[in-house]
This record gives C-alpha cells, structure tokens and sequence, in this order.
C-alpha cells in the first residue's frame, strides 16, 4: 500500500465527528465499495474492531505486514494497531467496532484476556462466533429500552470468544499480568490526579520502564495510556449514570470542568454532553 506522510486517525473508517453508538455493525460491501475496495492505512485511538469474512478475500497489511483474510475467517484489530485493505470485488461479511468501555468492562478481568484483546488476530470463526455475531447484528438493528446493555453484552461474549480461539502467549500474559496490576492502580487512584511517575514508583519501576510496558501491550505511553483509562471511566459514568458532568469531572481528579470537558472532547470527539446524549432513550 501506498505510504502516506501521516497515519490517519479516525473512529469509522474516513469519519472523524465521533463514535455514532454503543458497538456500531456495518457490512463489508457498505464501506469497502464507496472507496473502490481499498481501505487505505489508518488506526483508531479507542475502539477495537472485528472483521468476518464470509465470502471473498481481503489482502490486510498489519502495522506494515501483509495477511490475508479469507472465507469463515475473522480478524482482531486492536487500538492504536495501523491496518488497511484491498478486499477483492463484492466480498461480503462483517465490521463490528467496539469502544473502548465494552472492553474495559469485561469481567472477571484476566492477564491472558487483556495481552489477547491486545494483540492483532486472524483465524477461522467457530460456530459459536458466527453465532454471537448474527444475534449482535440483529440487536443493533432493533431499537429497545434495553438495546445498550444487549449490544454490550453480545460485544464482550464475542470479544471472549475471539479469545478462546486466539489463544494468548505465555509471554504476553506476563505482560498482561503488569498491565493488570496498573489498571488496579488505576481504579483504586481515578480520584486523586496521579501521574505516570506517582505510578511507576507505585509499581517499583522507573517511568522509563512503566512507558516501555504500556507501549509493548497497547502502543500508547504511560501518561497517554493512564488519561484513557480516566476517560473510559468517564465514559461509563456518562452513560450508565445520572451524575451530572461537572461531578463525573471532579470525582475523577479534575477540578476545572472545562478543562475535563476538553479533555474528553480532545479524546472521545465530542463534548460529555453529546456523548451522554447517545445513551438517553
């Protein structure tokens, strides 16, 4: 594929105005089509995305790194991992995209899940995931009071299974198991402002070391890593709770609401507001 002088950055492929819904379901044919087959090279800060093949061929190109994605196949794409396609003409299947907070609220958390939901994947669909992908298109389409929490649900149980069949390596899980320890310090500290180095020394580590680790398990730096996880609380206080957006801000260290209201935008696309509006109904 052709290098660009940057990598861009968006939400959906070619949008960058916000994250329209709580998972988003799409067809391989209604994005792939309008640009000619050819996804051109670009990550996504927050959101983590499945593809199903279910009929055609996609050559993929993985932070730089050719693949291929072929029929009753699926593909992991990470946050922060830089991917682009050329799919062969009138390919089918799907594109599940998922944000940040449908991950992070998958329990009972575990070193090898969050190294394997780290981590670029491909492999053939089970059953079970062919499945759980067919009940969450179905549910993504049906309006309900409850839509939220089945899309969430439906999300994390095919998120697991893609785990199941991608197993993690030893060596991922021991960093897997590091970067368990941080986001317990992380809950445990949301309210008090700590910094990468409050962190490290928390841990035993220098800052150089903490931002090495952070960067080998999600490409991003301590301090970049640590202000996502802020937000991604944020993120489920806005839309699982009725706490009103200046106090979200407070309890988590920020004393100047606009200043988290910026923060937030600078991250999520949109204002707390807008972004909590998408949950009301």
């Amino acid at each position: 594929m052709n290098r660009r002088p940057d990598i861009p950055l968006f939400d959906l492929f070619g949008e960058t105005g916000g994250f329209p819904d709580t998972v988003h379901c799409e067809r391989i044919w209604d994005r792939a089509r309008l640009h000619e087959w050819v996804i051109s090279s670009h990550r996504h800060a927050e959101i983590t995305q499945v593809f199903f093949m279910r009929h055609g061929h996609a050559e993929v190109w993985i932070d730089g790194q050719p693949h291929s994605l072929d029929d009753g196949q699926f593909l992991l794409i990470p946050v922060q991992i830089v991917h682009g396609f050329e799919f062969q003409k009138l390919s089918e299947g799907l594109v599940l995209s998922f944000p940040a907070p449908v991950l992070a609220g998958m329990r009972p958390a575990s070193a090898g899940l969050a190294a394997r939901l780290a981590r670029p994947a491909i492999g053939d669909a089970s059953d079970t995931l062919v499945t759980l992908s067919e009940h969450l298109v179905a549910a993504f389409a049906r309006p309900g009071p409850y839509r939220a929490n089945l899309l969430v649900a439906l999300a994390q149980a095919l998120l697991a299974e893609i785990c199941a069949l991608a197993p993690t390596e030893e060596s991922e899980a021991a960093g897997g198991a590091k970067m368990m320890a941080l986001d317990a310090l992380i809950a445990a500290h949301l309210s008090e402002g700590w910094r990468a180095g409050d962190y490290a020394a928390a841990l035993s580590i220098t800052p150089g070391h903490l931002t090495r680790l952070c960067h080998a398990a999600t490409g991003l730096s301590a301090s970049r890593y640590i202000e996502g996880k802020v937000m991604t609380e944020a993120s489920r206080m806005l839309a699982f709770t009725q706490v009103p957006v200046a106090e979200v801000g407070y309890r988590l260290g920020f004393s100047d609401p606009a200043y988290f209201s910026r923060r937030f935008r600078a991250l999520r696309g949109q204002s707390p507001s807008d972004y909590r509006s998408r949950f009301v109904g």
